[in-house]
Formats: C-alpha cells, sequence, structure tokens
C-alpha cells in the first residue's frame, strides 16, 4: 500500500472516529456529568457503545475484508482488539482524573488524550489483524 491510499484510509478511519468520538464523548458526559456515574465507569459504557458503531462502519468504509476471515470471528478479533483499547483508555481516563478530579474540563482533557491513545493502537491493530493484506 502506498502511502497516498495510506493516508486516504487513515483519513476515512479518523472521519468514522470523529463520529464514534462523538458518540463516546456524549454519552460519557451525560452519564458522568449530568447522571453522576463515576467516570471510569461511564466512559466503559460510552466507549462500548462507540465500538459498535465503530465496527459497523470501520469494515464498511475503511478496511479491505479478509476473505479469510467469518464476519463472527471477524467481529470476535474487533471486539478483542476494542477491548483491549478499552483497557488502555479507562487507565487513562482513571489516571487522569486521580491527578485532575472528576470536573468536566479535567474529564474532557484526559478523555481527548486517551482518545488520541487508543485511536493509534486501533488504527495500526485492525490493519495488522483486520485488514486482507
Amino acid at each position: 500500500m502506498g502511502l497516498k491510499s495510506l493516508m486516504g484510509q487513515f483519513l476515512k478511519f479518523g472521519v468514522v472516529g470523529v463520529i464514534a468520538f462523538v458518540i463516546d464523548y456524549a454519552v460519557l458526559m451525560l452519564l458522568s456529568q449530568v447522571v453522576g456515574w463515576d467516570p471510569v465507569v461511564s466512559s466503559a459504557i460510552s466507549f462500548t457503545l462507540s465500538v459498535v458503531f465503530n465496527y459497523v462502519a470501520s469494515m464498511r468504509y475503511v478496511f479491505t475484508r479478509r476473505e479469510d476471515l467469518s464476519r463472527e470471528r471477524e467481529f470476535v478479533i474487533f471486539v478483542v482488539l476494542s477491548i483491549v483499547g478499552l483497557g488502555i483508555n479507562s487507565a487513562i481516563i482513571w489516571a487522569g482524573t486521580q491527578a485532575f478530579g472528576g470536573g468536566a474540563l479535567a474529564v474532557t482533557i484526559t478523555k481527548v488524550v486517551a482518545t488520541v491513545v487508543v485511536a493509534l493502537w486501533n488504527f495500526w491493530s485492525r490493519k495488522r489483524w483486520l485488514e486482507a493484506k
């Protein structure tokens, strides 16, 4: 894959990611700031909802499906990779809220950092294990 097509793929990944982030962030803020739930629990729920959207959109618009994987196996791998991402996300949210508190600004800044780190993990891992060579 050439650099130009890799950049195009990463841009599509970015669009899907932005939409998934909006879903993730909106649910996170609703649960943590409006409902009053713990930010770590809220982020796990919001992250999980965004993963479902992300799977459908990523495998349809971003990555080329592997012929040797059934959709069920593909989804399981996607979920496993996402669980690793959730662990990274939750660890960063926990560390950030421990260091800076659970207010809206602290949660927002922490979530942005977590999103960047997890996005890099997601692109690399999905390209590595889910995309046709």
